[in-house]
């Protein structure tokens, strides 16, 4: 089954408070998104510790789920 991209966003807002999230359905199948996501907890973290923080807020639902998620990462601008 699908995960919706509520469900995606909500997920990653309950560990990662205060980030934007923007998600996209790329298929049009609810298994395959793209994700933006800017948190200040990113900061100092490198881009791969960024994507762990993210796949960790997904409870691991990555690769069975949720089949694949593109993901771009970052601090917010002052």
């Amino acid at each position: 089954m699908p995960m919706d991209a509520r469900d995606i966003e909500a997920m990653i807002k309950e560990a990662l408070p205060d980030a934007r999230v923007e998600i996209r359905d790329l298929a049009g199948d609810g298994d395959h998104y793209a994700a933006t996501v800017v948190s200040s907890a990113f900061k100092g973290k490198s881009r791969v510790q960024q994507h762990q923080m993210v796949y960790g807020a997904l409870q691991g639902r990555m690769g069975g789920v949720l089949h694949a998620l593109a993901l771009t990462t970052g601090v917010p601008q002052d």
